[in-house]
């Protein structure tokens, strides 16, 4: 099926920082797609889907059965489905899902075969550079609707330059839509975007979701702050540790950030972080 988004701007996956209320903020401010965070199909917790967010599997060998059963589940409420391989974190390493399963090819294909047979919508995978990237395109050449590329290995993590030409060089094993991630934002996403058929901004969106509005040039938009955030964050029951991690991340780049992370810091429940955000209007 073909992607279709709003626009080319996508909201990278990102564990933690992509809650419900962040994931609407961004689609509000105009991300053309957003991702959830990583999922278990496996998984008990309460899912919020209101964004209707491309949901992104994260599971491995022992996992396949629990598949079919949960996107059923959960069908209605996406706009497309990812299985990620390109997740280097230790909880990755540990359950070999991610990055760690690019070896098991037979693995990869039953997953991504399961997939296309429980759903109407799009299937996608977001990879890394390795040995083995290219033998998943070629697979996912059978099944998925589009490619994610994040050009860095998994000994690199986040850290050091993505490799451009790498993921430029994808184009020669297949013609879906590629969706680049690795240091994009507002000062060169043009330039991507004439290489890539999408793009995905991660990090620099951390705490600003008004990214996404300056890049798309929305017209009478207010600037969204902290305190839209937890306005929708209510509707859902998170923990205090997660709004106080959401405050911190929106103090990035302000001329007074590091202060008012110091302030943050202090903080000790609910009701004194909501005092403080309207106070300091951040």
């Amino acid at each position: 099926m073909k992607l279709n988004p709003k626009n080319r701007i996508f909201l990278a996956p990102m564990e933690e920082v992509n809650d419900i209320a962040f994931r609407l903020l961004c689609k509000k401010a105009g991300a053309g797609l957003n991702y959830s965070p990583m999922i278990h199909p496996k998984t008990q917790k309460e899912i919020h889907l209101q964004d209707k967010p491309v949901l992104q599997l994260f599971c491995g060998k022992k996992d396949a059965d629990s598949i079919s059963a949960f996107m059923k589940k959960y069908d209605s409420k996406v706009s497309a489905w990812d299985f990620n391989l390109g997740c280097p974190a230790k909880t990755a390493k540990k359950h070999c899902f991610g990055v760690f399963l690019n070896s098991d090819l037979k693995t990869i294909e039953k997953i991504l075969k399961l997939m296309g047979e429980n759903t109407k919508k799009p299937v996608m995978i977001k990879l890394r550079k390795s040995s083995y990237t290219i033998k998943i395109i070629k697979i996912a050449n059978k099944y998925c609707d589009a490619v994610a590329i994040h050009p860095r290995t998994q000994s690199q993590g986040y850290s050091g330059e993505p490799d451009i030409k790498f993921a430029e060089s994808l184009k020669k094993y297949t013609k879906l839509p590629i969706i680049y991630s690795g240091n994009v934002d507002e000062t060169n996403y043009t330039k991507f975007l004439k290489k890539f058929d999408f793009v995905m901004i991660g990090r620099k969106a951390i705490g600003n979701p008004n990214i996404f509005s300056e890049i798309t040039n929305k017209k009478n938009y207010k600037k969204i702050t902290f305190a839209d955030y937890l306005k929708l964050a209510s509707q859902y029951n998170f923990p205090f540790r997660q709004l106080k991690f959401q405050a911190m991340q929106f103090t990035k780049g302000l001329k007074n950030g590091k202060s008012l992370r110091l302030k943050i810091f202090e903080v000790k429940d609910e009701k004194e972080l909501r005092k403080f955000a309207k106070q300091e209007d951040f």
